[in-house]
């Protein structure tokens, strides 16, 4: 019988004599690299005999001049890549990585992930995924958000080190609080016996997950390349299974420039099935359609519900069989609002039930919260009837965690079901015509013919409150919303992001009757979103055919304007309509407010809340920035009259290919 203990030993020597074994590796790049200036300023051709004395090379932090330069630029001198030391362990990452359905990398460039970089545009040709240039860490997180948004399939970005997450961290909480998959790989330079010293290591940490593990599903850092092809599919697998979320993995420089090593085991790529979304437990989904068929007056409430158009179809058959009233509280498109059951969120006063689906604050669904301003503490009150009972259906219960206030207020419920609320609708469908008997039909039928003459009434109301300020200069927000659909509404259109407060308007006034008409706010309404996100998705609807259109803040969009470029560079069509009212207005409201509380307007006999709250003088000219940045662009408009023509011209240019934006000089909401 063989001897286990011989067998370690022999696998243990062959290892020792790998590691002993002269390979291509990163410390001898790194040689190589430090005499890259006196080979590239010696002006001689490659192959020429070496420079006797090299100049080492200098931290480049220091001044831009023709040392450094040459340094940088300058082809290194480094032992040729044999056939015997193998290819690099990014190409194999990049075999990995197309294995999967990722069609676009939103990236800013580092030297941290250079090796991967460089294995992704020229081993893997620039395709699936295609690299697109990012001026910001955030603005390529968040062009992933909005990707996922518009077409339900995720993206990955590649960051940079310590400093590039601390740029991305926003993005990533906000994809973290809008359940979306969001694939992030940090370059790291790990070994601190070999790394380069300065800039590599100040860029460097022994665990950058831990910068946004609060605000990741999953991370993991590799060790090896086949523990990055398992990883790698694990952690796409992760992502896109409810609730999403981004994930997080380091990568480190010596894997993706040295040699791929298998130790004596072939390496491979492992299958990706994807799960199956969680389902809310049978007896838990009787008891609920139970609660329903029996309710006098349930109320479907929605926030995340609908993760596709069959999701929309599901409600509105749940809503139908009940005669139900259904509030849609924005995160997603889960329901129409041209449906006679769409409703606003004065029917949970009424409500005997309540059903939640995805609710971001169930808390706040069902009370309210009065700011008791300087006084330090607010007033609770309850929304809904004594004895209403509530249901819950959310995925999120599967995944809390304790640091970020994200999973907001507690709220009790009758009937907790934790799983993704679109999987678990056929059973709860199934389970409520069961119960629904024949004497219940004729109670529910009515119910509906006085949820219908409700709808139509608050229809003219909220046009009738449009009309008001119709043609105030500035531009009222109304206006702006439905001059803007007058030019699109013959197109396939998106609405990508609503990034300002409009008042709403174009869920009010808009006819979004399918899914990716609406994709909903940040998340963890963290300014800065809007902009990149609406490119993102812009791209994914370019490839989709859909016209895409955003109603764009003027705050938000100097967070991040140079995501405007990456959308010229790439040729990616989007329409972007300001809504440029000059300030952070509900930041001025707050201050406002607390005046008020103090009885500071009084005392002083003005207004001082514009102090540290509004952008004029200089007033920002949007339209020339995004003339520089390669956009077509018209503004500053604050004549309603000339909106409409100008808003025709950019559609048409849109059409074309191209971004276009349209600088709007608009009320404050």
């Amino acid at each position: 019988m063989p001897d286990p203990k011989a067998a370690n030993c022999k696998a243990a020597d062959r290892k020792t004599a790998d590691r002993k074994t002269p390979k291509f590796n990163r410390r001898k790049f790194l040689a190589g690299a430090a005499i890259v200036g006196a080979a590239a300023g010696s002006a001689k051709s490659v192959g020429a005999a070496p420079v006797a004395a090299p100049t080492p090379r200098l931290p480049s932090v220091l001044p831009p001049n023709a040392h450094v330069a040459a340094a940088e630029t300058g082809t290194p001198q480094v032992p040729a890549a044999s056939t015997e030391d193998g290819r690099p362990g990014s190409d194999f990452m990049v075999d990995v990585i197309k294995t999967l359905d990722i069609k676009y990398l939103p990236a800013n460039p580092a030297s941290s992930y250079r090796g991967i970089h460089e294995s992704l545009i020229n081993y893997g040709k620039n395709t699936m995924p295609e690299f697109l240039t990012c001026t910001h860490e955030e603005s390529a997180v968040a062009m992933c958000h909005g990707y996922f948004k518009a077409t339900g399939k995720p993206l990955m970005t590649l960051v940079h080190g310590v400093v590039g997450l601390q740029h991305a961290t926003m993005a990533v909480y906000n994809a973290w609080c809008d359940r979306v998959p969001v694939l992030i790989l940090g370059g790291n330079d790990m070994d601190a016996a070999h790394r380069p010293p300065g800039v590599p290591t100040f860029h460097s940490a022994q665990d950058i997950n831990a910068i946004v593990r609060d605000y990741t599903k999953w991370d993991d850092t590799l060790v090896s390349a086949q523990h990055f092809a398992q990883s790698f599919v694990r952690m796409y697998k992760i992502a896109t299974t409810p609730p999403y979320g981004p994930v997080m993995m380091s990568l480190d420089g010596g894997l993706q420039t040295e040699p791929v090593r298998d130790f004596g085991e072939p390496l491979y790529i492992p299958k990706f099935t994807p799960s199956a979304p969680p389902q809310g437990d049978i007896a838990a989904v009787k008891a609920a359609a139970r609660l329903l068929a029996r309710a006098e007056r349930p109320v479907i409430v929605v926030d995340r519900a609908a993760r596709t158009q069959e999701g929309v179809e599901r409600l509105i058959e749940l809503a139908e069989l009940l005669q139900a009233p259904v509030v849609n509280q924005g995160n997603r498109m889960n329901f129409p609002n041209t449906h006679y059951l769409s409703r606003t969120p004065t029917v949970i006063a009424q409500a005997d039930v309540v059903i939640g689906m995805e609710l971001s604050d169930f808390w706040n669904t069902v009370n309210g919260f009065i700011d008791n301003g300087d006084q330090g503490f607010g007033k609770n009150v309850s929304k809904i009837k004594p004895g209403t009972k509530l249901i819950s259906i959310s995925s999120v219960d599967l995944l809390t965690k304790s640091n970020y206030q994200d999973f907001q207020r507690f709220q009790s419920v009758d009937i907790s079901m934790p799983g993704d609320a679109e999987a678990t609708l056929p059973s709860l469908i199934e389970a409520l015509k069961s119960e629904i008997g024949g004497d219940r039909k004729d109670a529910i039928a009515k119910r509906g013919d006085g949820v219908r003459q409700a709808h139509v009434k608050a229809l003219q109301a909220t046009k009738e409150a449009a009309a008001i300020a119709w043609d105030a200069q500035p531009i009222s927000t109304a206006r702006l919303l439905m001059e803007t659909y007058a030019q699109i509404k013959n197109e396939n259109w998106s609405l990508v992001s609503t990034s300002g407060n409009t008042s709403n308007w174009a869920n009010r006034l808009w006819p979004i009757e399918k899914h990716y008409q609406w994709l909903g706010a940040s998340g963890g309404y963290g300014v800065g979103y809007g902009a990149p996100a609406s490119v993102g998705a812009a791209l994914g609807n370019r490839d989709l055919g859909r016209f895409s259109v955003s109603i764009q803040s003027d705050g938000d969009l100097m967070y991040a304007p140079g995501v405007l470029w990456t959308a010229a560079r790439h040729k990616i069509p989007l329409l972007a309509v300001m809504h440029n009212n000059r300030g952070y207005h509900q930041e001025r409201m707050h201050i406002q407010r607390m005046s008020n509380f103090r009885n500071r307007v009084a005392n002083l006999g003005n207004d001082l809340a514009p102090i540290g709250t509004s952008i004029m003088n200089p007033d920002i000219q949007y339209h020339d920035l995004a003339r520089s940045m390669g956009w077509w662009a018209r503004g500053p408009i604050s004549d309603p009259a000339e909106l409409g023509p100008a808003i025709k011209e950019a559609v048409a240019v849109v059409k074309s290919g191209q971004p276009a934006l349209v600088n709007v000089v608009t009320q404050p909401r």
